[in-house]
């Protein structure tokens, strides 16, 4: 198909991916509609209205070997510097074991919808394998998992749309649960008690801009968050081809799962960045940046996810796709909430380790800081970042069970 931009036009190419990214990030954090549509979908949406139109290609060097090939990889390290294991442990309190059996359940769910809608929907074991992630981690996981398992772009993209039209969907139900009769008189709730014993009504920012706020951040800091991504990168990457080779494949489901799993630099490089991340927390502690690099770098893969996608693709498959995901998103709420009151878990906890299982440490910061559950925000910010890092294993384990 000619396109108005040539796919061999690197630099027109970049110029648009780099601006609309801007744009999505600036539209987020500035106006209500985009924030409560969220930057990714702001992101997709322009490159999927860009590609149908015929004005950029849906395949390129720029989208393939630079924003798959090297922003992804580089992303993911920046995103998980603070992921000190030690300090999750720590602070996180019984919280982060519901948060586990969340995850648990999030994972039984991907099987279940797997089981059910296997044979109507190409590419679902792939799938599985990145909703897995991403809802247990956030978009890092989704970002690596879609690359590790090579899903096609369209299904991406389908996945993303229903993804994102589900969490509108769950955030209210989310937000809604408090007030509803059966939840509050089943579950204990300090932290509602707190906030109606002082007659406060606490509202937050606009969620990403409260979340992206401004900090220091030195040329210093740039570069050693370069430096540490690149290397990690580098190092994995190698590691990941040694077990490849040393490992055949098609030797049974044992022998590939092990090469699946210890053959996967995503992999490598999740559990690399956690060692350094909690053996250097202290120095890692000064340094700034590398959540805002890494998130824009993010905001380029979702531009790029939204290229490939045919319009057609999505209306046929984004349904399912949809159902799919409520399956694995209903079977999580179920386990945090039934779990959370077997071993009599606060209301609170029980919607904190889901949002921050579903939804990510910002989306649950967020919702704590909207809610005045103050106590709460520190805890289930590092039980989210404990996502990121859980959330490849959980989802690599998936898709090789699922034979992605």
């Amino acid at each position: 198909m000619n396109t108005l931009i040539s796919p061999e036009n690197t630099w027109a190419l970049m110029a648009i991916t780099c601006g609309w990214a801007a744009f999505s990030i600036y539209a987020e954090q500035t106006w209500a509609w985009a924030s409560k549509l969220s930057g990714a979908i702001v992101a997709l949406l322009g490159a999927l209205i860009l590609t149908n139109l015929g004005i950029i290609p849906t395949n390129c060097v720029f989208f393939d070997d630079i924003v798959w090939g090297y922003a992804v990889p580089m992303a993911i390290p920046m995103l998980l510097l603070s992921c000190d294991i030690r300090k999750i442990a720590k602070e996180s309190g019984k919280i982060l074991i519901l948060f586990i059996i969340g995850a648990i359940g999030t994972s039984i769910g991907a099987i279940v919808g797997y089981q059910l809608l296997g044979n109507h929907v190409e590419n679902l074991s792939g799938v599985a394998a990145m909703m897995t992630g991403s809802y247990i981690g956030g978009t890092v996981n989704f970002a690596a998992l879609s690359d590790a398992f090579e899903v096609p772009g369209d299904t991406v993209s389908a996945a993303v749309v229903a993804d994102n039209l589900l969490m509108t969907i769950y955030f209210f139900v989310l937000i809604m649960i408090p007030s509803v009769k059966f939840f509050y008189s089943k579950f204990k709730h300090p932290h509602i008690d707190e906030i109606n014993a002082k007659g406060i009504d606490e509202q937050a920012k606009t969620q990403a801009a409260a979340y992206w706020s401004k900090k220091p951040i030195s040329l210093n800091d740039i570069a050693i968050n370069i430096a540490i991504s690149v290397i990690i990168v580098w190092v994995s990457s190698e590691i990941a081809n040694l077990v490849s080779n040393a490992i055949a494949p098609d030797q049974g489901f044992a022998t590939n799962l092990v090469r699946g799993l210890f053959g996967n630099k995503y992999l490598i490089l999740t559990t690399i960045t956690m060692i350094i991340a909690t053996v250097f927390s202290k120095p890692l502690e000064g340094l700034s940046g590398s959540q805002e690099i890494g998130t824009y770098l993010i905001y380029l893969f979702f531009f790029v996810v939204g290229a490939p996608a045919s319009i057609k693709a999505i209306l046929i498959n984004a349904p399912l796709l949809l159902v799919f995901c409520a399956i694995m998103v209903i079977i999580n709420m179920i386990f945090c909430f039934f779990f959370g009151k077997l071993l009599k878990f606060n209301l609170e906890d029980c919607i904190m380790a889901s949002n921050a299982c579903i939804g990510g440490p910002t989306t649950a910061a967020a919702m704590a800081i909207s809610k005045g559950w103050v106590k709460l925000i520190g805890p289930i910010m590092l039980i989210g970042t404990l996502g990121y890092v859980i959330g490849t294993y959980f989802g690599t384990f998936v898709g090789q069970l699922l034979g992605a």
